[in-house]
């Protein structure tokens, strides 16, 4: 289908000025806009919000007062163990299934254990891929995947980014006492 000729709106731009044209008005406009931020940054009591990473580091947690105010803080993620020390996960695949970035790959095997039916044999995130949303930590029946308050993970490869099982209880291992968000 062909747009028709009186369909076509046609707007003409108003010519600019000798001084437009050169865009000097807009540029002390813009030096304006920048001077006035940065002497009102200094004054009025006004203090550097920038921390000095990694001497001051920013810790997110929740409320202690158990108030209203939650925080949505979601940084790595971590595997959780049972009583006996065996991963929570019971391979149901829910959080593959409702992953929005499709990071998350598990390959399920029947469990050795008499107390669940399935396993995860496999278990891989791909950190670099996730958008932290947190849909696996809601998805998940039985608590097996938790968001961390960790974000100062390293890895210089994409592949030591993909964090396998043991990577997972690795990391909670490492925080279990720290309360997840």
């Amino acid at each position: 289908m062909a747009i028709r000729d009186e369909d076509i709106l046609v707007v003409d731009p108003k010519p600019l000025g000798r001084l437009e044209s050169v865009y000097l008005p807009e540029i002390f406009r813009g030096f304006g806009t920048t001077f006035r931020h940065f002497f009102t940054s200094f004054g009025a009591g006004r203090t550097n919000k920038a921390l000095q990473y990694p001497e001051e580091r920013k810790e997110h947690s929740a409320p202690e007062d158990g108030g209203m105010e939650v925080s949505n803080f979601r940084a790595v993620h971590r595997l959780n163990r049972d009583e006996q020390g065996r991963p929570k996960c019971v391979a149901c695949m829910m959080c593959p299934t409702l992953c929005p970035a499709n990071c998350i790959h598990i390959v399920a095997a029947e469990s050795p254990w008499e107390d669940r039916e399935k396993y995860p044999a496999k278990f891989e995130i791909d950190e670099l891929r996730c958008i932290f949303c947190g849909m696996c930590e809601e998805a998940c029946p039985v608590d097996a995947i938790e968001l961390t308050p960790e974000y100062d993970v390293v890895g210089m490869s994409r592949q030591e980014m993909i964090f396998d099982k043991e990577k997972l209880l690795h990391v909670y291992d490492v925080t279990i006492d720290k309360k997840p968000l």
